[in-house]
């Protein structure tokens, strides 16, 4: 009997969840898996850049286009402002004037201006199935459930969640609403500190890398005030014991494209390129983080390559299209500058707002056609806020 025959004589049917991956189903809880309505503008139309110049043109001041860092070149070119993902939201509250603000990133990144920007400003993300495995790794459901078992040990009176800002607005509505606060890959430490004043337990969600990193290499903790919490497994995976021990309840999510860097490609460089230093970001393992010479956010990145002296040589830890651009930027000043590892690896949800969907949102938004709109509700944007708003509080 063939594959095919198999497959033909079981009726095999793909499952919710394979439908929701390949885009084919929509589950607004979800970053990911929302088909895109209307028709796209074909990616081989040489007047692409031309159309999109003059859709924006057209819309004047009431258009803000953000661009995140990670993003595609051809969409780069267009943003008023690039940045990290806080940054940009912070940029779009900034400018109330704008009726529209375009957010070339993905999906959380989007809710997030929403909830910072005014109500009547209107957020649009030019291809919805841009999401965020990361974010995708912890669902509010998941989060509520292993608060009970938190409170079933005995101790949740003790955590205070603190949540990356690479999370859904379901999320920082929890960590707003359990009176913790939200963190950057800058300020992580910063929160962490925070955080430990409230509490003596922290629960960290989701990415276990810059929970574990920030505690370990920037706090001094040690590995085993740690423990990973996993959403797959009755009470996580663990004991009573184990979380009545822990001070970090990390969270087991990751970063799709910072978890394939390993302590390999860090030899593998300092083989292949004498002399280079190695630049990490904190979503990056912590063996990576430790071999490493230098770990920092996107923006601490970009400012380490702009006062690296000339000739120096650099091997980056982050997504492509950075690192690409960065080292197109720094040639001139003889800067060599790589990517870690010898596989390439973009953000393949990031990667999602091409030149087609930015045209075809801005094309609409001149023809006062409003699509793709990111909207929070007004209770988990309560709640978000009041998690966000603890955070710019930070000293």
């Amino acid at each position: 009997m063939t594959t095919a025959q198999t497959s033909v004589d079981l009726d095999v049917q793909p499952s919710p969840l394979a439908l929701l991956l390949l885009g084919r189903e929509a589950d607004p809880k979800s970053e990911r898996g929302v088909e895109c309505p209307g028709d796209l503008p074909s990616p081989s139309d040489p007047d692409l850049v031309a159309r999109a110049r003059a859709a924006k043109e057209k819309l004047g001041d009431k258009v803000f286009v953000l661009g995140h860092h990670y993003q595609r070149d051809e969409v780069i070119q267009f943003a008023d402002v690039t940045g990290d993902s806080f940054k940009l939201a912070r940029d779009a509250a900034a400018k109330p004037e704008a009726e529209y603000i375009v957010f070339c990133g993905v999906h959380f990144m989007a809710e997030s201006a929403d909830i910072l920007t005014g109500d009547d400003q209107k957020v649009v993300l030019p291809d919805l199935a841009a999401g965020c495995s990361m974010a995708d790794m912890a669902t509010a459901e998941q989060v509520a459930e292993c608060w009970d078992v938190l409170t079933e040990a005995g101790i949740a009176e003790q955590v205070v969640p603190v949540s990356y800002m690479n999370s859904s607005a379901d999320i920082k509505a929890f960590t707003g609403k359990h009176g913790g606060t939200i963190c950057t890959s800058s300020n992580a430490k910063k929160a962490l500190e925070w955080a430990f004043e409230q509490g003596e337990k922290v629960l960290f969600l989701p990415d276990q890398h810059l929970g574990r990193n920030t505690a370990v290499r920037d706090m001094g903790m040690s590995l085993d005030d740690c423990v990973l919490y996993n959403p797959h497994k009755p009470n996580g995976g663990l004991t009573v014991e184990q979380l009545r021990d822990a001070r970090m309840i990390l969270w087991r999510g990751h970063c799709s494209v910072h978890g394939r860097f390993s302590v390999d490609s860090v030899n593998d460089v300092r083989e292949r390129i004498p002399g280079v230093n190695v630049l990490v970001h904190p979503e990056c393992r912590h063996e990576v983080v430790a071999a490493a010479d230098y770990v920092g956010s996107t923006e601490y990145i970009i400012k380490a390559l702009e006062a690296a002296p000339r000739g120096s040589k650099w091997a980056i830890g982050t997504e492509l299209n950075l690192v690409r651009r960065l080292a197109n930027r720094f040639a001139a000043e003889d800067k060599e500058i790589v990517f870690l590892d010898k596989t390439v690896c973009f953000c393949s949800t990031m990667n999602r707002i091409d030149l087609p969907h930015l045209v075809w949102a801005l094309e609409s938004l001149a023809d006062g056609k409003l699509i793709n709109q990111i909207q929070v509700d007004a209770e988990t944007e309560s709640f978000a806020k009041l998690a966000l708003e603890r955070m710019l509080a930070l000293p």
